[in-house]
């Protein structure tokens, strides 16, 4: 295979101005579905090629639903957008199958309180994030300065899963911590803005073309911003990007080990705590729905599953007798 096509690949990722880790993922599961196929190329291929490497992925791999979609995505792509080429009817190949679904790892409130005491700096006011105000690690790195709402308690969360954008509650417990973090970023802006060759932050969506000041302007500015500069793969340009979630995620990990909890707790498990004790003080489903930014209700209920496990989440009837001795 000439390395031709990839890069024909890229640039029409690249010009959809489909996000970094779109194109990384797109790249994997294009490159996996020619290896599979010993290196054909794929304008010589039919459905027939597209069904047996679903199926591959399905009975061989074992991936599940979502991995077998996103595969699927990506190969579909490279035939219709890339190579302009329909990919015929495939759609009785073999689905990957669900899986018993496993119930979320989710911390009491003295694990969250222990663990939080094992966690300082920036980790720690990203998981404070994370636990109140129900965000995915992603969502935290990716916050920008003006996402804070200070004012309305709130926070913007502009980049979330599937590029959907919402609102979320915001704890006024860390907002002097967040105004310290705010006044450090405003610190490096400055900084920045002294340098001829700062190129400004990355904005998705080519919004520096619609707004080209953007990108120097404190509001766009990274609210966790590596101390570094790196150079962005795609234009060349100098910029100081976000934190890695790796960072946040090590931090937690080891916070975990060392608060001594015997659960396989994340910093996803800081997101499902949220929703599971929001639950427990009576909020609302619908309302946890938007909070957590879930299309599906039914996927917001899988916390009421939660609740209600354990013997002590049932209260008997026989608790309500006075029976005596």
């Amino acid at each position: 295979m000439k390395p031709k096509l990839m890069e024909q690949v890229r640039d029409t990722i690249r010009a959809k101005n489909y996000s970094m880790r779109t194109e990384e993922t797109y790249i994997y599961w294009i490159l996996s579905f020619i290896r599979f196929h010993r290196m054909q190329h794929p304008n010589t291929m039919t459905e027939q090629h597209i069904r047996s490497y679903l199926g591959h992925l399905a009975l061989q791999r074992h991936v599940a639903p979502a991995t077998q979609k996103t595969a699927l995505n990506a190969v579909v792509f490279l035939f219709k957008q890339v190579l302009q080429i329909d990919p015929g009817d495939f759609s009785d190949f073999h689905r990957a199958s669900t899986a018993s679904r496993k119930l979320p790892t989710v911390l009491t409130h003295e694990e969250v309180t222990a663990l939080f005491r094992q966690l300082q700096g920036i980790p720690r006011l990203c998981a404070a994030l994370m636990y109140g105000s129900g965000l995915r690690v992603m969502e935290t790195v990716r916050l920008r300065v003006h996402d804070i709402d200070f004012d309305r308690l709130s926070v913007l969360v502009r980049e979330g899963k599937g590029r959907k954008q919402r609102f979320t509650t915001l704890a006024p417990e860390i907002c002097p911590l967040l105004t310290a973090q705010v006044n450090l970023v405003r610190s490096l802006y400055n900084l920045d803005a002294m340098r001829s060759d700062w190129d400004g932050v990355y904005l998705p969506y080519s919004l520096d073309k619609k707004y080209p000041n953007a990108p120097f302007e404190l509001g766009w500015q990274y609210l966790f911003p590596t101390d570094n500069y790196s150079i962005d793969p795609r234009s060349g340009k100098k910029r100081r990007h976000h934190i890695n979630t790796s960072t946040v995620q090590k931090a937690v990990k080891i916070a975990v080990r060392n608060a001594e909890i015997r659960k396989p707790a994340t910093c996803h498990s800081l997101r499902h705590s949220f929703a599971t004790h929001l639950l427990e003080r009576g909020a609302d489903i619908r309302t946890i729905q938007s909070q957590l930014g879930h299309t599906d209700v039914k996927t917001t209920e899988i916390y009421t599953h939660v609740i209600n496990r354990g013997g002590h989440a049932v209260r008997s009837p026989l608790s309500d007798l006075k029976l005596g001795q």
